[in-house]
C-alpha cells in the first residue's frame, strides 16, 4: 500500500470542501464518504490509464454513476495533476467544464450520469465492448445506495452475470442517507449481499473506510483467478455520509448542501495538517495494437432489392437491409429487447451472433448498454417494439447527453397494428424521439425507402429513430431512388392541385388511395411523403403553402408533438393546417376498423378534402 494513502484521503477531502465551498453549491457529504474507496482505486495502482491519452482504447473506465458525487471525482484528478486547484474552484460555473453532475465536456467523464440506476448499463456496455474487441481493460462503475432501488440497476446486473462480464466491477457506497433520510436497507449490507449474489455477482463486504480491507478486496477482484471467473465483482461497502466532519458525518438533512465559510474552517481544523504538495499517479494500461482491435474490412454493404407493387413490411426490410451493412462494418453493434423475430433483427444474430446483443425484456437496460457500447467507438443499432421504447426514455435522454451514436428502430408503431391492443400500439413515439437534441426522426413508407432511410442513420453521428411499421405495404419506390435526411418527396401532383396532403407511412397508402378515389370525381391533391420528420424538408411544405389553398397532415400518431406539430412549428406555412390524427383511447380490432374508428384511412381523407373544398 502507497505509504501516503492516508494522507491522499485527507487532500481529496480538502479539495473536496474547497471545490464545494467556492461553488457555494454540490454535494460534499455524499463525495466524503467514497473517498478511501477512490483513493485506493486510484492511487494504489489498481486502476489502469494513459492520462494523456483518455480515449486510448485500453484504458480502464471509470463511471461514476452517482454523478451528484463528482467533486470527489474532480479532486480525484487534480492530485493526479490533470486538474489545477484553480479550475477545480470553478466547478459548477458556466464556463467551466467542470459541471455539476459528469457530462462530456470534460475530457475524462466515461459517460454523462447524474439520472441514477444508468451507470451500471452503460458500464456494461463497455465491458461488452472489450469481450468483443479482446481488450483486457476494466469497467468500474461508482454506485450509490439509493440507486440501488432502480429496477435499472438490477436489470443490468441479471444481464452481466448472464453475459459472464467478470471485468465489470460494481463499488456501492453504502452511506446509509439519501436525498432527504435513511435508504431503504440503511447499512444491512448482508441483504445487499444477498441480493447481489443472487444475481450471479462475486461479492465483496467491507469497510469502505477501512484502507487495508479495501486493498484486499481490489488484489483479489484483479487477480487472475478472479478476473476470468466468469462473475462480474461488487464491492458492498459500508460508508458514512460526510466522512471525516464530525458535524456531517451520518447526519441527516446535508445532503446537496455546500459549506458556508466558517463551517469550511470548522471542518478544515478537523481535517488536521493537509499535505498540498502531494501528487498522484495511476499504472499504465496494458499496450494493444489498436489497428488490429478495429477489425477493417475492405467489404461494401449492399442493399436488398424490392420489386415494385409487392408487399413487404418496413420491420421485415429493416432486418433485411441491416445484415448488409452489419456484413460490412464490424463497428455496427446489434441490440434488441426480445422481440428479434418481430423486428427482424434475429436475421443479424444467425449471421453474425458476435455483433449481436440479446438484451432479453428489459429496454432501459438495452438502451443503457448501446450508450456504453457508443462511448467506446461502436454503432449500436436497437430495435424493439416502439412502444417499449417509451420505458427508456430516460436513458435515451441521458444517452443525448454521453453524445451517443444510437441507431433506434421502434417497430409496430401506430394503431394499424390492429387486435394487440392499445397497451402496444405507438402513438406518442415521434413526440418523444423529436424532443431528444439533434435526433433525426424518419418513417419510412416501403422496403426500399427503408433500407435508404437505414443506411443514412449509419451515417449520421447522433441519435436517430426509424418507425417502422407492422403491415406488409406495397413497394411504391424504385430501388434507384434518393433519399436524404430532411428531405421528402412529392408522390402525386399537378397544375391543378388543391389541397396537399402530408402523410408518412402507413398513412401515406392510405393518402394514395384517396387520391384515386378524389382523381376520379375530378379533384386534384398533391401527395407529400414526409418521410423525414426531424428534420423536416422545408422547402416542399413552403412550396405547398404557396401553390395550394389548404394544406392536410394524416398520420397514425397522436396529434401531440407528432407530425402535425412538426409541420405547424416549422414556421413554414402561412395557413390554417387540417389534422387527421389518433385522437381517442384505442382498442382491440383489424388495423382498418382501429384506422376507420380514428378517421385517419383513405375514406376520412376523402371526406376531409369534400369538407374543406365546401368552405
Amino acid at each position: 500500500m502507497s505509504q501516503n494513502l492516508a494522507e491522499f484521503c485527507g487532500l481529496l477531502r480538502y479539495l473536496i470542501l474547497i471545490s464545494t465551498t467556492a461553488a457555494g453549491t454540490g454535494h460534499p457529504t455524499s463525495s466524503l464518504s467514497a473517498v478511501e474507496l477512490l483513493a485506493t482505486l486510484m492511487f494504489d495502482g489498481y486502476f489502469r490509464s494513459d492520462l494523456s491519452s483518455p480515449s486510448y482504447a485500453n484504458n480502464d473506465r471509470l463511471i461514476f454513476s452517482k454523478g451528484h458525487a463528482c467533486p470527489l471525482l474532480y479532486s480525484v484528478y487534480t492530485v493526479l495533476g490533470v486538474v489545477s486547484v484553480d479550475e477545480l474552484n470553478t466547478l459548477r460555473q458556466f464556463e467551466s467544464v467542470l459541471e455539476g453532475h459528469p457530462t462530456m465536456r470534460w475530457q475524462f467523464t466515461e459517460a454523462a450520469t447524474g439520472s441514477l440506476g444508468q451507470g451500471l448499463g452503460v458500464g456494461a456496455g463497455m465491458a461488452i465492448n472489450a469481450k468483443y474487441t479482446g481488450l483486457d481493460y476494466n469497467t468500474w462503475v461508482i454506485l450509490g445506495d439509493s440507486e440501488m432501488a432502480e429496477g435499472s440497476v438490477w436489470e443490468a446486473m441479471a444481464s452481466a452475470s448472464y453475459r459472464k462480464l467478470d471485468n465489470l466491477i460494481a463499488i456501492v457506497d453504502v452511506n446509509r442517507l439519501g436525498q432527504r433520510g435513511e435508504t431503504m436497507l440503511g447499512h444491512n449490507t448482508e441483504m445487499y449481499r444477498q441480493r447481489c449474489e443472487s444475481f450471479g455477482w462475486e461479492s465483496f463486504v467491507i469497510d469502505g473506510h477501512d484502507l487495508d480491507m479495501i486493498k484486499q478486496s481490489f488484489e483479489t477482484i484483479t487477480s487472475d483467478k478472479s478476473k476470468n471467473n466468469g462473475k462480474p465483482k461488487i464491492i458492498i461497502a459500508t460508508t458514512f455520509k460526510g466522512k471525516g466532519v464530525s458535524f456531517l458525518e451520518n447526519v441527516e438533512g446535508w445532503h446537496g448542501k455546500a459549506l458556508n465559510l466558517e463551517q469550511f474552517h470548522d471542518a478544515e481544523r478537523e481535517l488536521g495538517e493537509i499535505r498540498t504538495d502531494l501528487i498522484g499517479s495511476v499504472s499504465l494500461p496494458h499496450p494493444t495494437n489498436i489497428v488490429s482491435q478495429t477489425k477493417k474490412t475492405n467489404k461494401q454493404s449492399s442493399l436488398v432489392q424490392y420489386k415494385l407493387h409487392t408487399n413487404t413490411s418496413t420491420r421485415k426490410s429493416y432486418g433485411e437491409n441491416l445484415v448488409q451493412l452489419v456484413g460490412s462494418d464490424p463497428s455496427i453493434m446489434v441490440l434488441d429487447a426480445e422481440m428479434n423475430n418481430s423486428t427482424f433483427s434475429e436475421f443479424v444474430a444467425q449471421k453474425y451472433p458476435d455483433q449481436f446483443v440479446e438484451c432479453f425484456i428489459a429496454e432501459q437496460n438495452m438502451i443503457s448498454i448501446a450508450t456504453g457500447l457508443s462511448c467506446r467507438g461502436k454503432k449500436p443499432f436497437l430495435s424493439t417494439f416502439a412502444a417499449f421504447l417509451t420505458r427508456g426514455f430516460d436513458q435515451i435522454r441521458m444517452a443525448q447527453y454521453s453524445h451517443s451514436n444510437l441507431k433506434i428502430m421502434g417497430s409496430h408503431c401506430g394503431v394499424s397494428i390492429g387486435p394487440d391492443g392499445s397497451s402496444q400500439m405507438a402513438v406518442e413515439d415521434i413526440s418523444m424521439m423529436r424532443s431528444i437534441h439533434d435526433s433525426i426522426v424518419l418513417y419510412p413508407s416501403d422496403g426500399v425507402s427503408t433500407g435508404k432511410l437505414l443506411s443514412l442513420t449509419n451515417d449520421f453521428m447522433g441519435i436517430s429513430y426509424l418507425r417502422c411499421t407492422r403491415a406488409d405495404l406495397p413497394v411504391i419506390y424504385d430501388n434507384e431512388e434518393t433519399f436524404v435526411i430532411g428531405g421528402s418527396k412529392t408522390i402525386q401532383t399537378s397544375k391543378k392541385d388543391v389541397i396537399t396532403v402530408f402523410a408518412a407511412g402507413i398513412t401515406l397508402h392510405e393518402t394514395l388511395k384517396a387520391y384515386q378515389a378524389l382523381q376520379s370525381q375530378g379533384i386534384y391533391i398533391r401527395v407529400v411523403d414526409l418521410y423525414s420528420i426531424k428534420p423536416l424538408d422545408i422547402e416542399v411544405i413552403q412550396r405547398a403553402d404557396s401553390e395550394t389553398n389548404h394544406l392536410i397532415v394524416v398520420e397514425d400518431h397522436y396529434r401531440e408533438g407528432g407530425i402535425y406539430e412538426a409541420v405547424c412549428g416549422s414556421g413554414a406555412v402561412s395557413k390554417a393546417i387540417y389534422s387527421l390524427a389518433v385522437t381517442k383511447m384505442s382498442r382491440s380490432g383489424t388495423p382498418a376498423e382501429l384506422m376507420r374508428y380514428m378517421g385517419i384511412d383513405a375514406e376520412a381523407i376523402v371526406t376531409l378534402v369534400k369538407e374543406v373544398l365546401k368552405h
